[in-house]
């Protein structure tokens, strides 16, 4: 049976112990012992399961939104020396703006 990490995490430790149970591998070794943190550690690692989910982006050049929000932070630090209120806020307000169209467009 195929198991997802998102749907392991939902489960209670009982469940839990019951899918160790039938598996042999060394993460799983003492699952009787583990708590739910340390048992859904191992039962991923025996599992080959990811730990997290990976967000991809889609539509949009990543590589260069991320390029241009450093560039404008280096402006922005500049303009934090040179005690240039409007560049600051100028800056800010695009890079605010890029990070949002990246939140965008992860799926």
């Amino acid at each position: 049976m195929s198991h997802t990490y998102e749907e392991l995490k939902k489960k209670n430790v009982a469940d839990l112990r019951e899918i160790a149970k039938d598996i042999e591998h060394e993460a799983v070794q003492g699952y009787t012992q583990l708590n739910k943190e340390h048992l859904l550690k191992a039962l991923c690692t025996a599992l080959n399961i990811e730990l997290h989910v990976h967000h991809e982006v889609k539509g949009i050049d990543k590589a260069k939104i991320k390029k241009d929000i450093r560039e404008l932070k280096k402006k922005r630090d500049e303009a934090i020396k040179s005690k240039s209120s409007e560049e600051q806020h100028k800056a800010r307000r695009k890079i605010r703006y890029l990070k949002k169209v990246l939140r965008r467009a992860t799926v």
